[in-house]
């Protein structure tokens, strides 16, 4: 891990917190064990100010190209739950792969429990799209 442990900027972290404590009902017991893992990595997260923000750290509405070791390559946009949307890409937080990425950063390697089973994936680019939205995420 690049930056040792997940960073978070500080409002998408309240944000992050609050959804989590509200998402028990997730749907099935995948999902539901990938945002457990999820919240007890952030337990050990740097929190930091906007300005001191990483650019190469996943976040909410970041762009992100990932690398399996099964072989596949896909490029994602993370978004919160409301602006997920299948057909463009855009997954939300709360999904496997969503928790699995949330504030790691490019060039590092996670490995995950996804439906599919147990995978690695390598993050090969981090880009900040609408990086006006970072802020408005409402607390």
């Amino acid at each position: 891990m690049k930056y040792g442990s997940l960073i978070l900027e500080k409002k998408e972290y309240v944000y992050l917190k609050r959804i989590l404590n509200i998402s028990g009902y997730a749907e099935d017991f995948e999902t539901q064990k990938s945002l457990q893992r999820l919240s007890e990595e952030l337990k050990n997260a740097q929190i930091v100010d906007e300005e001191d923000m990483p650019k190469d750290v996943i976040r909410f509405n970041s762009k992100v190209m990932v690398y399996s070791e099964n072989g596949w390559e896909k490029t994602i946009q993370l978004v919160i739950p409301s602006d997920k949307n299948a057909k463009q890409d855009k997954i939300s937080i709360l999904t496997p792969m969503g928790a699995a990425l949330f504030g790691y950063s490019r060039g590092d390697t996670i490995e995950w429990d996804f439906p599919s089973g147990k995978q690695q994936i390598k993050i090969v680019t981090v880009s900040q799209e609408n990086a006006k939205n970072q802020s408005e995420i409402s607390i």
